[in-house]
């Protein structure tokens, strides 16, 4: 007899695998919203950022609009999916979600430079993994599962995550 997973458990599924087009779509989408909160100093775009980056920790792509759309309208125009494991993708939106998070956190509480430091390292993360498809949360994420920090129970097929960088 096969168990299935509880309603909580697969409330908060997220996919695996991952269609690498659409993640690298929703990271440049991640890039322009940024670039735009940086450029124009709107603290509540940091708000809308990190609340993008908890949605599709939390839910994979079915709340969050950017992943969304590149799900269902950006990535399929790519023709045949490239899919890659979803573990190292979801450790990625977690990276994403605690460094947004702190700069929301220091925008309102005074220090919107650091905020803006931290926003920066977003954007530099998101614009490695759209435009050249490397992944530095997946990588972190293979160095933790190589040092034993991550059983490799969690992905069986990301042992050597530096093999699956994209080649775009």
């Amino acid at each position: 007899m096969v168990l299935q997973p509880g309603p909580l458990k697969r409330f908060f599924a997220f996919p695996n695998p991952v269609n690498e087009y659409a993640a690298r779509f929703t990271a440049g989408l991640v890039v322009i919203l940024a670039l735009l909160t940086l450029l124009t100093g709107w603290g509540w775009g940091l708000v809308v950022i990190a609340a993008g980056f908890v949605l599709r920790v939390l839910f994979g792509p079915r709340i969050s609009p950017f992943a969304l759309l590149s799900v269902k309208l950006l990535a399929p125009r790519l023709g045949a999916p490239k899919l890659v494991p979803g573990p190292p993708k979801r450790f990625a939106q977690g990276i994403g979600a605690v460094l947004s998070l702190a700069a929301v956190a220091f925008y309102f509480s005074g220090n919107p430079t650091v905020a803006w430091g931290l926003l920066l390292l977003l954007i530099i993360a998101a614009a490695l993994e759209s435009f050249l498809g490397f992944c530095l949360g997946c990588t972190i994420f293979g160095f933790l599962q190589r040092f034993g920090i991550i059983p490799d129970s969690i992905c069986e097929a990301c042992n050597n995550v530096s093999r699956r960088t994209s080649q775009a």
